[in-house]
């Protein structure tokens, strides 16, 4: 690297945006409460039994990087927390307007244990000095992980609250839309499924990594002939390796699949392997090398974007640090053209991040497990605005204030 590329990093990363309009002025708002909350959709999808078999019952091996071990191999359920859960936190203001947000595995104590001293009382327009009093005040116990998973949640529910007192999603608080509708693309392995959905874009949950040795690369490569067979020789077919290859596993692997055209291999190594991620990116032709999911924070992908890791970043907002730290990361990925496509990201709230910016071109779905009736799926359309056109199916952001998210609190 050049003294010229390190100054232009360092520049990068530390980039401050400009402030945005809404936040120049007092809310004259205060926040009095913070808490945990259950909440549920309400109108949920209507129950049935899914085809016997399918990927979305997860009752199926998935590659993950514990698989290594033959005792939890089988499913991610064997080694999966399960007193360790995501959670949704509600944020009130003096004047009654509440705001919700979503974040990751174990960060609600951290909210309310921590968070709740240092922002009772503190207006919740000022979202650039909350997110940095969250961050220094946990820096000492944490700066990736649990402690961004709280701050993520606490911010996107500041931005709730900010759209839902200005009457505007939160799409229009950054900006606007820099285009009408979003194309997407379907994670999972229910393959024909998706595709008589629409979907010209398919990702694929890879069941193996290396501890399967040539039995599973061979069946991996079956798996990706099977949705080349199925999408024809246009769609676009994406790998989600999660975590579970190694660099040498990931040559060979790309390519015995060169053939079929694949247009990203995702999370292949483990997250803190960035000079990896450098190796493979420099080294492998045949398709690009996404990553991000499980990175967090803005130092995080300046680390990524230092080894020249990644052709496309994949930021969850839900883990990143919310909203405010998925601004930074993005700008900081846009002065080097890498698109960013937020995990997860038509479904957490990330869908108003990529719809006003530019360099965000598609969005991740889950389609409902296969088997169930029509009201299923219609449901799912009217939930996530679904549209089709030459990319397969598109969705955009609902235009309610705030998230826009149709749930309710549970009793």
């Amino acid at each position: 690297m050049t003294r010229r590329d390190f100054v232009r990093l360092g520049a990068a990363a530390g980039i401050a945006l400009p402030p945005l309009a809404w936040a120049q002025e007092k809310s004259k708002l205060k926040i009095t409460d913070i808490k945990i909350v259950r909440t549920r959709p309400k109108r949920p999808y209507p129950q049935f039994t899914p085809t016997a078999g399918a990927w979305s019952t997860q009752g199926v091996e998935v590659a993950n990087p514990v698989s290594i071990y033959p005792e939890f191999k089988p499913r991610r359920e064997l080694f999966a927390a399960t007193n360790v859960p995501g959670f949704t936190v509600e944020v009130t203001t003096d004047k009654g307007i509440k705001g919700y947000g979503n974040g990751g595995p174990g960060g609600g104590q951290i909210v309310t244990g921590h968070f709740a001293k240092l922002m009772m009382g503190r207006d919740p327009f000022d979202i650039e000095r909350n997110w940095d009093i969250c961050w220094r005040a946990t820096m000492s116990y944490g700066r990736m992980g649990v402690t961004m998973n709280a701050i993520s949640g606490f911010d996107m529910a500041l931005w709730d609250i900010v759209g839902k007192a200005l009457n505007m999603p939160v799409y229009k608080l950054l900006g606007g839309e820099t285009k009408d509708r979003i194309p997407t693309y379907c994670t999972g392995n229910d393959i024909e499924q998706h595709v008589e959905f629409g979907y010209k874009r398919l990702k694929l949950a890879i069941p193996h990594g290396r501890a399967s040795g040539r039995e599973g690369m061979r069946e991996n490569l079956e798996l990706v002939q099977r949705a080349r067979k199925a999408l024809g020789r246009d769609g676009d077919i994406m790998l989600d390796c999660w975590m579970a290859w190694d660099e040498w596993y990931t040559i060979e692997m790309c390519e015995m699949m060169a053939a079929e055209r694949v247009y990203w291999v995702e999370e292949v190594l483990q997250p803190h392997d960035y000079a990896g991620f450098g190796r493979l990116n420099a080294t492998i032709k045949s398709t690009r090398i996404a990553t991000g999911e499980h990175e967090y924070g803005r130092y995080g992908f300046r680390y990524l974007l230092e080894a020249k890791g990644a052709s496309i970043w994949q930021p969850d907002i839900q883990w990143c640090g919310g909203l405010t730290e998925l601004r930074r990361i993005g700008a900081m990925a846009s002065a080097y053209d890498i698109p960013v496509i937020p995990h997860g990201g038509g479904l957490n709230g990330a869908v108003h991040w990529s719809m006003a910016n530019v360099n965000a071109p598609w969005c991740e779905l889950f389609l409902p497990a296969p088997g169930g009736p029509k009201a299923v799926y219609s449901l799912f359309e009217e939930n996530y605005n679904i549209s089709r056109g030459p990319e397969g199916i598109y969705m955009r952001p609902h235009d309610r204030p705030g998230w826009g998210w149709d749930h309710e609190v549970a009793g």
